[in-house]
């Protein structure tokens, strides 16, 4: 077709978790929060919509969310990034630092959008297979990557890498490495403690722990010579008043966080005992989903008679590695229904 660049018309594209609107569906396919956020966020909105503010263009920087991010975690202003979603920052770097035909670098299985990143920048794309207990080899056997992404902790299977090892492994690189931690607030461990120096950019977002997904809201943390050059890249007015307010309302409220991340963490490890009894195998998980798989017969019957009986969850198959069902961590009413309707679909 004339017009379109050839690696566009090539690649089959990002395909996001399902999202039905009819409102009769369990949702565990995307990770989203079973709680409503903070009730700050909605005071933020509601003043927001009232104060006359949306007809005028928002903080092009951010400055008011960067200020109050910067407090929490104890790095400068000038070190933080804003974007709409993570997968916008994850966007900016691609385009900041990848030239067209160079090399994005990624241990596999993890987040499908990374090839995706490549194929619209028109760089090439390799994987490299992680152990068998979810770390990363050693030594490392692509050093001449633009950019290496790792997701920590991983999806689909939850898993962390120690970030000492991360540190170690991105400065023997060189260049720019991007510990994505869209889960990190699930986990025991983060690499917000090291980052400011080196080649390192940290990647949040407030759509899982935060339970601001359909807000869209997301921000990088690293060195600033290298949030220095994202700026130039990312568009102007990249996140709207609404989105700022309630980001920044968010992140304020800590006890809040705190107290959901309590509730998800003891479900969390409620369905993962569940499911061993019922002869998964479940990774161990540090995120708010967890990673099921059998030996002994096929799951994807299993994810197609739930979505049957109004229940979402994600069925993900790799090449040379296996398919498995990731689950995302409900209510616990959620949960119990899904495990109730499993338990009578393995019955069947």
């Amino acid at each position: 077709m004339p017009g379109i660049r050839s690696n566009i018309l090539f690649m089959s594209g990002y395909v996001p978790g399902e999202q039905p609107r009819d409102g009769e569906y369990i949702k565990l396919n995307t990770n989203e929060s079973p709680y409503p956020p903070s009730p700050r966020v909605f005071d933020a909105i509601r003043e927001t919509l009232t104060s006359n503010r949306l007809r005028k263009y928002p903080e092009p920087m951010g400055d008011t969310f960067r200020q109050a991010a910067s407090k929490l975690l104890g790095v400068s202003p000038n070190q933080i990034l804003i974007g709409n979603g993570s997968d916008d920052i994850l966007t900016i770097l691609t385009r900041t630092f990848v030239p067209e035909g160079g090399l994005i670098a990624s241990p596999a299985p993890s987040y499908i959008l990374y090839r995706s990143l490549a194929e619209l920048q028109g760089a090439r794309f390799q994987t490299v297979p992680f152990t068998t207990d979810w770390q990363l080899p050693d030594p490392w056997p692509i050093a001449n990557a633009d950019l290496t992404f790792l997701a920590n902790p991983n999806s689909p299977s939850g898993t962390v890498v120690d970030p000492a090892s991360v540190f170690r492994l991105a400065s023997r690189i060189g260049t720019p490495f991007v510990l994505d931690e869209a889960y990190a607030d699930f986990a025991e461990s983060n690499g917000l403690k090291n980052v400011g120096e080196g080649n390192v950019v940290i990647t949040r977002t407030l759509s899982k722990s935060y339970a601001l997904a359909g807000i869209r809201f997301g921000f990088a943390v690293g060195p600033e010579p290298l949030i220095r050059e994202m700026l130039k890249v990312k568009d102007s007015y990249n996140c709207d008043v609404l989105s700022l307010a309630a980001a920044t309302a968010a992140i304020q409220d800590q006890d809040y966080l705190h107290e959901t991340r309590r509730k998800i963490l003891a479900t969390r490890s409620r369905l993962s005992a569940s499911l061993a009894e019922l002869g998964f195998e479940v990774t161990p998980s540090q995120s708010n989903f967890v990673w099921a798989r059998r030996n002994d017969q096929a799951v994807k019957p299993m994810y197609e008679a739930l979505k049957a009986r109004k229940i979402l969850i994600r069925y993900m198959n790799y090449p040379n590695y296996g398919d498995g069902l990731r689950v995302s961590v409900g209510s616990d009413d959620e949960i119990d229904l899904f495990l109730k309707e499993l338990k009578n679909i393995l019955n069947d």
